[in-house]
C-alpha cells in the first residue's frame, strides 16, 4: 500500500469499508430484505414472509430461470469454445490478421447491448434465415455478447504461458491435434474454466440484447425482473432477483473450485 503509518492505514481501510457497504454490499441487502418482506413503509421492511420467494420458484417465473440457465450454458459454453479456439489461432496468424481478431472479437463489448439485439432482429427476421420468434436469436445473442470475454481471457492466458513446451513436444513427434490436446488445452484449462465461469455469470444478468430478441416462449430471468418491476409488483421483482443471485454465485463458487482442482492437477 502507498500509505505506511497504521493510523492512515485505518483511515483508508475504513473509508474502503463505508464505500464498500453502501456502494455493493447495501443493494445485495435490500433485496433479499425485500423478497422476505410483505411491506416497506418505514426505515426497516415489516411483516415477513415467505410468499414472494414461494411465487419466484413456481409457474412461469422458475420457468424463466430454466430458461436463464438454459441459455446461458448454451450461449456460455459457445462462447468459451468459438472464444477459445479464436484466441489459440490467433497466436500464429499474421499481425494484421491479429489485429484486425482483436478488434472484431472485442467489438460486441465497445457497442451498447441494446444495439447488438436490434442488429440480429433485423439480420435474422428475413430469409434466408429466420430466427425470429425462437429460441435461438436469444442464445446467439448472448453467444455474441459473451465471446469478447472467453477471447480476452484466453489470449491472456496464452501471452503468459511458455511455448517452449509445445515446441518440445512437437520436436518429439508429436502432431499438431496431439500437442493441442495433450498439451496446450490441458495448460489452458484453468483459464478456459475462468472464462465459462464469467460467461455463465454475465449470461444470467444480461437484460439489454436480451429484452430486443426474446420471444413470449423464451423469457429468461432479468426480462421477468424487469417486467415485474414495470407492473409495480416490486416485491415479487426482489425475489427473482434474489434467486437469480443466489443460483448465479452457487454457479460461479462450483466453477471456480472447478478451476482450483484444474490448477493444481
Amino acid at each position: 500500500m502507498l500509505v505506511w503509518t497504521r493510523p492512515g492505514r485505518f483511515v483508508v481501510w475504513s473509508i474502503f469499508a463505508v464505500v464498500f457497504a453502501v456502494l455493493v454490499l447495501a443493494p445485495f441487502v435490500v433485496i433479499a430484505a425485500a423478497a422476505f418482506a410483505s411491506s416497506w413503509n418505514g426505515v426497516l421492511p415489516s411483516d415477513p414472509t415467505a410468499g414472494h420467494l414461494r411465487e419466484a420458484l413456481s409457474g412461469d417465473q422458475l420457468a424463466s430461470l430454466a430458461v436463464s440457465l438454459q441459455t446461458a450454458f448454451v450461449g456460455g459454453l459457445l462462447a468459451v469454445g468459438l472464444g477459445s479456439w479464436a484466441a489459440i489461432a490467433r497466436q500464429t496468424a499474421p499481425a494484421p490478421l491479429g489485429r484486425l481478431a482483436d478488434a472484431l472479437h472485442h467489438l460486441p463489448i465497445a457497442v451498447p447491448s441494446v444495439v447488438i439485439g436490434l442488429g440480429l432482429l433485423v439480420a435474422f427476421s428475413r430469409p434466408p434465415l429466420v430466427l425470429n420468434g425462437t429460441r435461438w436469436i436469444v442464445v446467439i445473442a448472448h453467444l455474441v455478447l459473451m465471446i469478447a470475454f472467453s477471447y480476452g481471457t484466453v489470449s491472456a492466458a496464452l501471452s503468459r504461458i511458455d511455448g517452449s513446451f509445445a515446441q518440445v513436444a512437437a520436436s518429439l513427434g508429436a502432431s499438431p491435434a496431439r500437442v493441442l490436446l495433450r498439451v496446450r488445452l490441458p495448460m489452458l484449462l484453468p483459464s478456459i474454466i475462468s472464462a465459462a465461469s464469467l460467461s455463465i455469470a454475465l449470461s444470467m444478468g444480461e437484460v439489454g440484447a436480451t429484452i430486443m430478441v426474446y420471444p413470449a416462449s423464451w423469457r429468461t430471468l432479468p426480462v421477468s425482473v424487469f417486467a415485474l418491476t414495470d407492473r409495480g409488483q416490486t416485491f415479487v421483482a426482489a425475489a427473482e432477483s434474489f434467486v437469480l443471485l443466489v443460483v448465479t454465485v452457487a454457479l460461479v463458487v462450483g466453477l471456480d473450485r472447478s478451476r482450483g482442482r484444474s490448477v493444481e492437477r
